[in-house]
């Protein structure tokens, strides 16, 4: 990872991770309710004790109704609009696999749209629809919390955040924000001490909340870093509670102990290749990914993005996770006021260099997997059973938060970064 990052956006390589990159295949394991399930997340929790971890914290989104592939941008900047598609067989199908009318994840009658409330009404709502597909329930992480404190003592308390789910610049940004504001409180109020650490498990473009982060948790003066809260602060003006926020927020990240000297472990699941990581920002970084090896070239650290093929593939996630291959740079969902564009477009110019209908495709079609930044792991999951009902596998994107899939993937990310 770089240090000093500054907010540069990740690169698109083919190029392989070599050792920074493994494969493996989903075990299913022993049932969640049986002996030998509860004693395999105790030795889980023993091993995140002994490497310090103090709290773990659970950061996601809501999967429906929120332009999860970011077609909204798409369209806006050209789509099947001007013709772009012209030439290109299967895109106009691809395109409808993507926009929020068509994709089959809308949300049921009277869903709201973003900004989304970290409260409990709104957590309970997406539990009651969602359940475990891309969603961290709460009887997900009670089940987490009993399974790996059964023996400790005292135990690693499980916290739980909803991000707003604005899949946009602004929104990202302002949401990076409030969640550190959330991580410094829980450092006070669980009384951490220097040297421990916080396992954060964020699935999907939640993960992009904890990219930003890296770069405005990083100690050394960046010129991005004031540029960011100058346009944060310009826009929050309508908003004295967030205006507030953001000001003392900028002061205090200017402090080398804004989290008390505790390390920020991240595990990403199922996160687009976006905002480049700050390796100072962080303490220990992984990224999981649903993949499935369809290549013929070997080449098994990329995605298959091949038109129109991908559009048979797709509904049926047959090749992993299509909402991280696509939700990439150039795609996005458009901010609601004229006040809110404006400030995207001024953190777009800072933190994406890539825009347009065809630039979007051109990143697309590079079909990368692989973060720049921190170990990845590329998991088939096994999550393609032929059905093409979205909310079946949410586009290979639910396997991660699965009840069913638990054992494995705390395995996968205790096994990878807190291996002795």
């Amino acid at each position: 990872m770089p240090c000093a990052n500054n907010f540069q956006h990740s690169e698109y390589t083919r190029a392989e991770p070599k050792d920074r990159v493994s494969y493996r295949e989903f075990e299913p394991g022993p049932p969640s309710d049986s002996a030998p399930w509860s004693e395999a997340m105790a030795s889980h929790g023993k091993s995140l004790q002994q490497a310090g971890v103090k709290l773990v914290v659970f950061l996601h989104g809501v999967p429906l109704g929120t332009d999860l592939f970011g077609a909204q941008r798409l369209d806006e900047v050209g789509g099947l609009k001007r013709g772009y598609s012209r030439g290109i067989s299967g895109l106009d199908a691809l395109l409808a696999l993507l926009r929020d009318e068509t994709n089959g994840l809308a949300g049921p009658p009277g869903w709201p749209s973003p900004p989304w409330d970290n409260d409990a009404p709104s957590k309970r709502a997406v539990d009651e629809t969602a359940h475990d597909a891309a969603n961290f329930s709460d009887a997900y992480i009670n089940a987490f919390r009993k399974g790996i404190n059964r023996t400790l003592n005292p135990p690693i308390p499980c916290e739980r955040y909803l991000w707003s789910c604005e899949h946009h610049h602004l929104g990202r940004a302002v949401a990076a924000c409030l969640f550190l504001e959330q991580l410094r409180i829980w450092v006070s109020s669980y009384a951490l001490s220097p040297g421990t650490r916080i396992l954060v498990l964020t699935h999907g473009h939640a993960g992009l909340l904890m990219a930003l982060g890296s770069n405005l948790l990083a100690p050394a003066p960046l010129s991005g870093r004031p540029r960011v809260f100058e346009i944060l602060k310009a826009y929050a003006t309508a908003c004295p509670g967030l205006q507030v926020t953001m000001e003392q927020l900028e002061q205090a990240l200017q402090r080398p102990d804004f989290l008390g000297e505790v390390s920020l472990d991240v595990a990403t699941l199922g996160t687009p290749v976006r905002y480049g990581w700050d390796s100072d920002g962080v303490g220990k970084l992984v990224h999981l990914v649903n993949q499935r090896a369809l290549r013929l070239d070997g080449k098994r650290w990329l995605g298959k993005m091949e038109l129109p093929q991908i559009t048979m593939e797709l509904p049926i996630a047959w090749g992993g996770d299509y909402v991280q291959q696509l939700a990439v740079a150039g795609s996005d969902a458009r901010p609601v006021t004229p006040e809110a564009q404006a400030a995207n477009k001024a953190l777009w110019e800072l933190l994406e260099p890539w825009d347009g209908f065809e630039r979007w495709l051109e990143c697309a079609r590079r079909a990368v997997r692989c973060q720049n930044d921190g170990r990845v792991i590329l998991i088939d999951y096994k999550d393609s059973t032929g059905s093409m009902t979205a909310r079946d596998h949410y586009y290979g994107h639910a396997a991660y938060t699965r009840m069913s899939t638990m054992l494995f993937t705390l395995g996968e990310v205790v096994g990878t970064i807190y291996a002795t």
